[in-house]
């Protein structure tokens, strides 16, 4: 099998196709980023983007990642090692607390902002509906995602 994760290409043994996602991207690759919260697929801790949709890495096992794309939040950064726009705008509105579910927030917001670069406040309320906060309150976490589309036209 062979998955790219932020660009670069692994080739993973046929014998661990049924190996979850997450495990690999945290235990394998050390990409910590990608939470456990759940491991049942109800918090959206793990989301990553597999071809530019985000689905829960805990609920997908290793052969459904196969010839595909997969972005972590580490997959993000800058060259230079820089916040994202979105991460940057999740710190300038206040949208990080404990932090746990930050990056399938992120994530998520993410895929909809490749989608639609200035969406509303309730698209945005939808495309994280399935993502579960106990910090912020949510409001936050839209404003950040809402505020972080004029980045996405300048990189367009």
């Amino acid at each position: 099998m062979e998955i790219t994760v932020n660009g670069t290409k692994h080739i993973v043994d046929d014998s661990r196709q049924d190996d979850e996602l997450l495990n690999w991207l945290r235990e394998d690759l050390n990409l910590t980023g990608t939470k456990n919260g759940c491991h049942v697929g109800i918090c959206g801790a793990c989301v990553v983007l597999i071809d530019g949709k985000p689905m829960r890495a805990c609920r997908r096992l290793l052969k459904h990642a196969d010839g595909k794309e997969v972005t972590t939040i580490e997959g993000l950064k800058g060259k230079d090692g820089a916040l994202h726009p979105l991460q940057q705008a999740f710190v300038d509105c206040g949208a990080v607390q404990c932090g746990y579910c930050i990056p399938g927030m992120i994530m998520s917001g993410h895929a909809l902002l490749l989608q639609n670069h200035h969406p509303s406040r309730d698209e945005i309320r939808k495309a994280i509906s399935n993502n579960l906060c106990r910090c912020t309150g949510y409001v936050q976490i839209v404003d950040a995602i809402e505020s972080a589309g004029n980045a996405y036209d300048e990189n367009a």
